[in-house]
């Protein structure tokens, strides 16, 4: 019914500027418990798990940045303008890991390094 990706960081509130404010995702809901616990819960869209094997993996790392570079996990965001969106994020102070691409599969392509080490894939369907 619901896939959520949990991410454990260690600067809490840089990350919640970063994913809110820069990336523009809405607060669901928010969760504070004792001793400081803290959780924000925001709308990333509709999500699907996408499935690779490493072979796929290395093509689509080649692809977006020349080399293997993620690891197991990277997060995939479909925006209306990935280039825009990456100058953003790069400006709240994600790396970008190489220069824009369009894939084999059509789609505009920037590879980010988020603040939080996290891989992002910021895509845009072209037409």
């Amino acid at each position: 019914m619901e896939l959520r990706l949990v991410l454990t960081v260690d600067d809490f509130d840089g990350a919640l500027s970063f994913y809110r404010d820069s990336l523009g995702l809405p607060v669901l809901q928010v969760w504070e418990a004792p001793e400081d616990a803290r959780v924000v819960l925001l709308d990333a869209g509709r999500a699907t798990l996408e499935l690779v094997n490493e072979a796929q993996a290395a093509f689509i790392d080649e692809i977006e940045v020349g080399r293997r570079v993620a690891g197991p996990v990277r997060v995939a965001f479909e925006v209306g303008d990935s280039e825009a969106v990456a100058e953003r994020l790069v400006a709240a102070g994600a790396e970008q890991l190489a220069e824009p691409v369009t894939t084999p599969w059509n789609d505009h392509n920037v590879r980010l390094r988020a603040p939080d080490g996290m891989q992002l894939t910021l895509f845009t369907v072209v037409d």
